[in-house]
């Protein structure tokens, strides 16, 4: 299956997001890419780096953004996961919204807050879990990379590409930090042996990759830092090499002990 990933410098602006969002599907659908995804807020801007907060988001127009995004889904036959903001009465959620072509859309909520997040949103309870063709979709976000926990549960969904969703900048260009994350990434897709894809803004200094790691780590493909462009990847599943199959034969037995030693408990 194509597979793309979006990184761009994004706005306050909806509707300059959505037209770089628009060009990047219609792009896509040239390169027959089946599931495209974009950064964390990638629609409204992300609070208060670049919208001031969420209470500032134009929900009438986001929602008729929504609308078009599922039309764009079903006209050019892509699964589109677009990071948003997303209200519910007086809460708001730092949200992953994945348009699947004449389908129900599947939402994800940021789990893990601190700093700005904890300041300007609620946290979610879903999973992140849904399937396109057959195959099992994992999302997280940003944050959630720090902690191998949140990767676990998607290990035991047993899925077969997870998706991190990042709006990581700085001011002044930080390599070191940038690395920092991409090791991170690079473990997350070690220890639960998944294929996992990521994709960030590039304004004003990119501190985390947009990229493709492999289920042992290394990376498949990777887009040039602060520039705006689109990765494509034809992904093919393998079977697993010698060290993939000695971590999922250890992992399998860790979760199974686990739950047992949890069932004692109950």
């Amino acid at each position: 299956m194509k597979i793309g990933a979006c990184q761009f410098s994004i706005t306050s602006d909806i509707k300059q997001n959505m037209e770089t969002i628009r060009n990047a599907i219609i792009r896509a659908s040239s390169e027959n890419i089946k599931l495209l995804v974009f950064p964390e807020c990638a629609l409204t801007g992300y609070p208060p780096y670049s919208l001031e907060n969420p209470s500032k988001v134009d929900f009438g127009y986001l929602s008729s953004a929504y609308d078009e995004l599922q039309s764009l889904s079903n006209k050019y036959d892509i699964n589109i996961v677009v990071g948003t903001i997303t209200r519910d009465g007086s809460k708001f959620y730092n949200s992953a919204v994945a348009f699947l072509p004449n389908r129900e859309t599947a939402v994800y909520h940021k789990r893990a807050l601190w700093g700005w997040d904890r300041e300007n949103f609620c946290a979610g309870n879903n999973s992140g879990v849904f399937e396109i063709d057959g195959l099992k979709i994992g999302i997280r976000i940003c944050f959630e990379v720090r902690f191998p926990e949140f990767f676990r549960e998607l290990y035991i969904e047993n899925t077969d590409l997870n998706i991190i969703l990042f709006y990581d900048v700085c001011e002044n260009d930080d390599i070191d930090r940038y690395e920092m994350i991409k090791s991170h990434i690079r473990t997350r897709a070690v220890e639960n042996i998944c294929h996992t894809l990521t994709v960030n803004t590039i304004h004003p200094f990119q501190t985390a990759p947009t990229a493709l790691f492999d289920k042992s780590g290394r990376i498949l493909a990777e887009l040039k830092r602060n520039v705006s462009d689109l990765l494509i990847y034809d992904l093919k599943e393998l079977p697993l090499d010698f060290g993939e199959q000695g971590r999922k034969e250890i992992s399998d037995l860790l979760v199974k002990n686990c739950n047992i030693n949890s069932n004692k408990y109950l």
